[in-house]
């Protein structure tokens, strides 16, 4: 039986449809999921996308976090089900507690719209096993605030349980570390900044590379329900 897997549309999301597209060319079945709703029946994994949720206010991520669907998110992720945040979806997860630092603006503040290299840290994770670590992968970046920042004691336990997924290779944003993307303490929450649903085709994307987090999270669900 086919994975289904969710993607959530917030009022400001704009890569939904993108992630959407991407779930289903890695061969799952896609289901678009209602911010203010609060049921994940018959979703076997989540993607959180990218865009401007609220338009930023507050902070990013900050007012998306509180939606009744993130709520069942976070539910879900605490029994194992694999969730994905994509750049405004990684500032989501943060914000809802599912993974741990921040991110704040670029260095020199700057919105950045650039493809660029993610070095794999870690492949075990549910989305990366598709992955060799010390792979790099071209993906799309564009952001304005994706630096990300933590506590010295944070960054210190995520480098030590190798809870990094993703390091920048040109780190054009200033992070922490080169960090791009990090994963929970069960590998199966993962948020990055970059753009993996905007690199499945050749015709439209640097690269299809974006496509092996999709085919790792497939993998991933395969196992759970075995």
């Amino acid at each position: 039986m086919s994975a289904t897997i969710g993607v959530i549309t917030f009022p400001g999301t704009l890569d939904d449809v993108d992630a959407l597209r991407a779930v289903r060319l890695a061969g799952a079945t896609s289901k678009q999921l209602w911010h203010a709703d609060d049921s994940l029946d018959g979703i076997d994994a989540v993607v959180v996308p990218g865009g401007f949720s609220y338009g930023d206010y507050l902070r990013t991520g900050a007012i998306a976090a509180q939606a009744p669907m993130m709520q069942a998110v976070i539910d879900a992720a605490k029994r194992g089900m694999p969730v994905l945040g994509i750049c405004n979806g990684f500032q989501i997860l943060t914000e809802a507690g599912l993974l741990p630092g921040a991110l704040t603006r670029n260095q020199g503040l700057n919105f950045h719209c650039v493809d660029t290299y993610l070095e794999v840290a870690n492949a075990d994770t549910a989305w990366t096993s598709k992955f060799e670590q010390g792979d790099k992968i071209l993906v799309p970046a564009k952001h304005g605030e994706g630096r990300f920042q933590a506590q010295p004691e944070t960054i210190e336990a995520l480098e030590k349980e190798g809870r990094v997924v993703f390091r920048y290779t040109d780190n054009f944003n200033g992070s922490i570390n080169a960090i791009a993307g990090v994963t929970n303490e069960t590998g199966r929450v993962v948020g990055l900044m970059p753009h993996p649903e905007h690199a499945i085709e050749a015709l439209t994307g640097p690269s299809t590379d974006g496509l092996g987090l999709f085919h790792s999270a497939i993998d991933a669900i395969s196992k759970i329900g075995a």
